[in-house]
């Protein structure tokens, strides 16, 4: 197998960004459009997404759909499907769009928040913001590991009153987000385990590229949100 060489390291670095590219352009019509709203089941709502996807961009739209989650469904924004829910008037809700791009490597969560509840408010806030911090301290240091930006996004969350789910905060681009291979395969994750640098080259002689997954909770009051992108491409 030939080693990549700068062309094709920028082709695919431009698909990726181009891919969500099209997931932030489905999520600005979901907005748009009050395809996600109070009343509307998440099933419901999943299924206008998935439609809007197909008329933005057809053939590069895919099954199955997106994933949408409301309420207390947003503690658990992986695994298995949740039973449908309403979505209720003061309600977070995760949209989950990578799934609906016909392209395996894509990667994008995005949170609505409904009502004046001022923490859910400040929830939503605080994700982008701490997605901003942690890109920042990876563009500072070429060394960064994934062990410390994870112990950075712990610091940022606590500081703000919220408590990260799950083990890790992102993967290698490529790498299953929701398979549990913690042991196995520590440095495709954002995680405490990862004591090697996020700048690196992987197998096949890749760049490797990262996603940013972050999922904040609120386990007393039972609600969440999620924020995910390309963490070292704009």
């Amino acid at each position: 197998m030939s080693v990549p060489d700068r062309m094709d390291e920028r082709l695919r670095a431009l698909g990726l960004v181009e891919t969500q590219r099209m997931a932030e352009a489905l999520f600005a019509g979901t907005a748009a459009r009050g395809l996600v709203a109070p009343g509307r089941s998440e099933r419901e709502a999943s299924d206008r997404i998935g439609e809007l996807a197909r008329e933005l961009f057809g053939t590069a739209a895919r099954l199955p759909g997106p994933i949408v989650r409301s309420g207390p469904h947003t503690l658990l924004p992986y695994g298995p499907r949740t039973p449908d829910r309403v979505i209720g008037e003061d309600d977070l809700v995760i949209a989950e769009l990578g799934s609906v791009l016909a392209v395996s490597e894509a990667g994008f969560a995005s949170t609505l928040v409904f009502g004046e509840d001022p923490d859910k408010q400040r929830l939503a806030l605080d994700l982008p913001r701490m997605f901003t911090a942690c890109r920042e301290a990876l563009l500072a240091d070429s060394r960064l590991t994934g062990g410390r930006l994870h112990a950075e996004l712990l610091v940022l969350a606590a500081t703000s009153g919220w408590t990260p789910a799950g083990w890790h905060c992102g993967h290698l681009v490529g790498a299953d987000p929701a398979a549990g291979v913690r042991d196995a395969r520590p440095d495709a994750y954002i995680c405490a385990e990862n004591d090697r640098p996020l700048r690196r080259t992987v197998e096949g002689g890749w760049q490797a590229h990262w996603i940013l997954e972050i999922h904040l909770v609120d386990e007393h009051r039972g609600f969440g949100g999620s924020y995910k992108r390309l963490l070292d491409l704009v």
